[in-house]
């Protein structure tokens, strides 16, 4: 059983810390398309997410897992990953954006959708540290191996 000091040194540390630099990029990105640029919920989130997930998929790989997976075998599993969370969280945080400006309709559309970019990008971040770990960048253990 791991101890918490082994769970903060460990790759959840390296993968807060590149999360906090990709999500200084693809959220400042996001929240430039959809209020500068004027562009929808789901192109501002989707682009930013984009710019993002090069950020993440190149520090990811070298830094948080040290995977040593030809790029071939795990760019996919990434993209698969960073797709499905990106529907789930962005969906839901939409849903829920929705649902309260039903139950309150004085709240302004654009606060809604950018609390939804808020809360979408929080559980984007849980979602893909499990599929990354898990999926992505996942390295088979010896005893793995042998059975």
């Amino acid at each position: 059983m791991r101890t918490v000091t082994t769970l903060l040194t460990g790759s959840f540390v390296r993968f807060l810390l590149v999360g906090v630099l990709n999500t200084l990029v693809g959220l400042s990105a996001s929240f430039v398309f959809f209020n500068a640029l004027h562009l929808n919920y789901w192109i501002s989130t989707f682009a930013g997410n984009g710019i993002g997930a090069v950020v993440s998929y190149i520090l990811n790989r070298t830094f948080t897992f040290r995977s040593t997976a030809s790029i071939g075998s795990n760019w996919w599993k990434f993209g698969l990953v960073i797709l499905v969370c990106y529907g789930f969280s962005y969906g839901a945080s939409w849903l829920m954006a929705v649902a309260i400006g039903a139950y309150w309709p004085e709240a302004q559309p654009g606060w809604l959708h950018n609390g939804a970019i808020l809360a979408g990008n929080g559980l984007y971040t849980i979602g893909n540290y499990a599929g990354h770990k898990y999926f992505t960048f996942r390295t088979i253990s010896k005893t793995d191996r042998a059975s």
